[in-house]
């Protein structure tokens, strides 16, 4: 079971590996690259997370669509960016395909409206009819669609829903297009 060839134990990376996992849930990719910065060779470290993948402590697929619903639910991430999370994660596209398929398009643009309410909280929305309204309405605008677009939402969804919401909130929305504020 122990492996005395310079790098460490198995005994001892799986110690490592299970430490990192009472933090939270890894990918197998995280696991392995942190037991290799550790010093451990390839082989103890492959052995330990084959083991653990057996108990069911390391599973990527599982880890993937944890990690899309607390991301998605908690942080507000859309997305784009969960995609881009999974895969520095070392998640293979076709797990990440399918724990992104939980979250559907009605599901982040709820999500999105969410954040941009809550946004709006802080913000100072422009009088209707003052003479600045229409260029300040664009700045709020702009800073709320890169709210979003910093999150992974789509810009078309992100314009879509600041206007639903400053819609709600009595913004003025009639000429706004989206098309004038890049």
């Amino acid at each position: 079971m122990d492996s005395g060839d310079g790098g460490g134990t198995e005994a001892q990376a799986q110690d490592v590996c299970l430490r990192l996992l009472t933090d939270r849930a890894r990918s197998r990719h995280e696991l392995e690259t942190r037991l290799t910065k550790k010093g451990f060779t390839s082989a103890v470290a492959t052995a330990v997370l084959d083991r653990l993948t057996t108990a069911k402590l390391v599973d990527d697929a599982a880890f993937a669509e944890q990690w899309v619903h607390s991301r998605h639910t908690y942080s507000g991430k859309g997305k784009h960016v969960l995609s881009r999370e999974l895969r520095t994660k070392g998640v293979s596209d076709d797990l990440a395909r399918v724990a992104l398929d939980q979250i559907d398009a009605e599901d982040e643009r709820e999500r999105a409206g969410e954040l941009v309410r809550k946004k709006c909280r802080t913000l100072s929305l422009p009088e209707t009819g003052s003479p600045d309204a229409r260029s300040e309405r664009d700045k709020v605008v702009r800073r709320l669609v890169g709210m979003l677009a910093r999150r992974g939402y789509s810009q078309g969804m992100a314009f879509a829903v600041v206007k639903e919401q400053l819609d709600r909130l009595g913004a003025e929305t009639e000429d706004f297009d989206g098309d004038d504020l890049g």
